[in-house]
């Protein structure tokens, strides 16, 4: 596979509102002839790899970043959506990783016929799978770059922290570290996180991991599928 771009570049789309990938997703542009459905979570590091890399057969359809909060929801979910795309793309993919379905997820990408990124959760591919693994960390407490903008809609809201602090230890005593997966160079995400490892009483550690192994999969699905349309 040719070396895939990883940088974050300008980009001609809309940048695409967090509120609404949290909330709702993003609708697919109805273009190109394969599907990618994807977390919301996601949106902003895959339309940057597509764009980067001119994959331009490639659409991306988001459902709600929301339903990590519900994951027993993910499976459904995504099944309604590639039922209802399947009939448009000529391919569908699934960018999710397993995220607490319990294998749910991966019943009904082989039920439908379509692959999905491997991994139990974003956090490990953005890290690498088998060195995510390898590291074992029970007791950190990880953000990638979007938990990091969205750490009050995900975190502290949902656990109510906002409304009793107190219960802070309750949550996070187990906890030691807040790891930040950074897939970009933002010293405002970097100040963002620090501040979140603060609230919640652990220590910080950056790592700055790109766009891990999220690139190098959408890499081999974006070549293999536009040599089967050859």
């Amino acid at each position: 596979m040719d070396e895939v771009v990883s940088k974050f570049p300008g980009t001609a789309n809309a940048t695409p509102v967090e509120e609404d990938l949290r909330n709702s997703g993003l609708s697919g542009s109805g273009q190109g002839s394969v599907l990618l459905i994807a977390c919301g979570a996601l949106a902003h590091e895959i339309l940057a790899l597509r764009d980067a890399n001119c994959w331009t057969h490639l659409d991306l359809r988001c459902l709600p970043a929301l339903l990590h909060n519900h994951p027993e929801k993910i499976a459904g979910a995504v099944r309604e959506a590639v039922l209802a795309a399947r009939a448009d793309y000529a391919q569908i993919f699934v960018v999710y990783a397993d995220c607490g379905t319990g294998g749910a997820l991966d019943r009904v990408c082989a039920d439908l016929g379509v692959a999905r990124i491997a991994g139990p959760h974003c956090y490990a591919f953005f890290d690498g799978v088998d060195r995510f693994i390898a590291r074992d960390e029970i007791d950190a407490f990880y953000l990638t770059d979007f938990l990091t903008r969205q750490f009050d809609a995900f975190v502290i809201r949902p656990l109510g922290l906002d409304r009793h602090p107190e219960l802070r230890d309750a949550y996070f005593g187990h906890y030691r570290t807040l790891v930040y997966l950074a897939q970009t160079d933002d010293p405002s995400l970097d100040i963002k996180a620090r501040e979140a490892a603060e609230r919640l009483g652990l220590s910080f550690e950056r790592r700055a991991t790109g766009y891990g192994e999220l690139a190098s999969q959408l890499g081999d699905w974006a070549a293999a599928s536009a040599a089967n349309a050859d």
